[in-house]
């Protein structure tokens, strides 16, 4: 479904990543891990558009999206969850899920998705009034998972969603997060609990001085010495 070939991409002249290759299938849970600075969140803004693509390509169902704009990007149906939450503090949880089904598709099936948000995060649907910048850091990650699951995207990607986070409210994501992979939907994850994130996702790729340097299954991973050593704490 998602091909990332060969990519490299820059913040003007300093390079981020080099030579990027992973390949996400359809429905699959992947992961990226590394340090910070290993250039994962910058592969996730290569992805989506948000950094230009100075080698390689990126292809999204068979559509190679080089030179895209991200918007052109996200109606292919990638939902980009950034780092930090994002939401729009002054408006509701309503209105700021709703701002989430703005293409003609998803906007059709508005209702539709706002149910499944409600039933995917209970708290939500009791607090869609209430505004979202007055809400708690886990609350307002809630928000910005189920505004980008408002676009119905064939991908979800998300960027560090249990950072910041109480261990409690971080568990309660990697719940979601679950829940929302096997209903379907295919995830491509950056999350720092590199544990967690194993647990989580079916294959994984490390990344170290923005290049890949390793990738496998969960389990080769969660095996591998140099992982534990570097990640795991073993």
């Amino acid at each position: 479904m998602l091909s990332v070939t060969n990519v490299s991409a820059s913040y003007g002249r300093v390079p981020a990543i080099s030579d990027i290759c992973i390949e996400v299938g359809e429905g699959e849970a992947v992961g990226l891990l590394g340090a910070n600075g290993a250039g994962k969140s910058s592969t996730l803004r290569a992805i989506s558009g948000l950094i230009k693509l100075t080698a390689g390509s990126v292809t999204f169902g068979g559509i190679n999206t080089k030179g895209m704009p991200p918007y052109k990007i996200t109606e292919l149906g990638i939902a980009h969850v950034p780092e930090g939450r994002q939401v729009f503090p002054e408006l509701t949880v309503r209105e700021n899920l709703e701002i989430g089904a703005y293409l003609p598709g998803p906007k059709a099936q508005r209702q539709r998705s706002l149910d499944r948000v409600f039933t995917i995060f209970p708290v939500l649907a009791k607090r869609q009034k209430q505004l979202a910048g007055t809400m708690s850091g886990g609350e307002q990650q809630m928000v910005a998972v189920g505004r980008g699951l408002m676009l119905m995207p064939r991908l979800l990607i998300l960027d560090e969603p249990s950072l910041g986070l109480s261990p409690v409210m971080a568990d309660l994501t990697f719940e979601k997060i679950h829940e929302i992979h096997t209903s379907g939907t295919a995830i491509l994850l950056v999350e720092q609990n590199v544990s967690r994130a194993l647990t989580l996702v079916d294959r994984a790729y490390v990344l170290e001085g923005g290049r890949v340097i390793m990738n496998g299954s969960s389990i080769e991973l969660a095996n591998n010495k140099q992982v534990q050593a570097s990640y795991l704490g073993i």
